[in-house]
């Protein structure tokens, strides 16, 4: 099964890597099988620092995803509603196993030149 890669703010990496945002939110979503997601960090730290499993893709409406969630996605309330603005459907991947690399690895060792805007394949 293939891999993403995806980029994700540090403030938001630190609530996955602490276990308080078990959502990860995208106004799109990958059209592949994937079961697990590479987590670039992105900008200043700029490295590939772990991954985690998916547990499922829930998709709603955002006011739903919100409702039933909002306590697992690391967002307050404000700027998750700034983040589906003008958008119909939300999706929350759900994390299943969190894995923090001991080493952080650069987007070269995936032969990649620049962090994707949404999310990268990666065979």
């Amino acid at each position: 099964m293939m891999k993403i890669l995806i980029s994700i703010k540090p403030k938001f990496v630190k609530k996955i890597f602490e276990g308080t945002k078990i959502f990860e939110l995208r106004r799109k979503i990958f059209l592949k099988k994937i079961n697990t997601v590479i987590i670039y960090e992105s900008s200043p730290t700029k490295k590939i620092v772990g991954e985690f499993i998916i547990d499922r893709i829930i998709s709603d409406t955002p006011n739903k995803i919100y409702q039933k969630y909002n306590k697992y996605l690391g967002i307050d309330k404000e700027n998750y509603f700034e983040y589906f603005k003008n958008t119909n459907i939300a999706y929350a991947i759900k994390i299943k196993k969190v894995i923090k690399y001991e080493k952080e690895l650069t987007l070269a060792d995936f032969n990649l030149k620049r962090a994707p805007q949404s999310y990268q394949y990666i065979v």
